[in-house]
């Protein structure tokens, strides 16, 4: 379970939802803001729960490509729905912070 509610995760199956199979930059470039260890961190976490695949191309430079197997694709719609009821309700929720604190 922590592993699916991580942010990471909604943003890294989000991303492989939208843009299909990717390359670490794109998908590192297409999340925006993060250090190097987390997307790496979460993607192996991911490859081995089953939710995506890690393909290396035997090219030089080596080139790794990302993408959902169907497990990851069964994720993406409830992922997608939680990351768009956070952007609806962000303010709300940032409005209920300030006024605890």
């Amino acid at each position: 379970m922590d592993h699916i509610a991580g942010k990471w995760t909604i943003l890294v199956i989000d991303a492989l939802r939208a843009g299909g199979t990717m390359r670490y930059t794109d998908l590192s470039r297409r999340i925006g803001g993060v250090s190097q260890k987390m997307p790496t961190q979460t993607l192996r976490t991911l490859e081995s729960d089953g939710f995506l695949t890690r393909t290396q191309h035997p090219t030089i430079p080596p080139r790794v490509e990302y993408t959902l197997t169907p497990l990851g694709h069964s994720l993406a719609e409830p992922v997608t729905a939680l990351r768009e009821w956070t952007e609806t309700h962000i303010n709300e929720i940032e409005a209920a912070r300030r006024s605890v604190e």
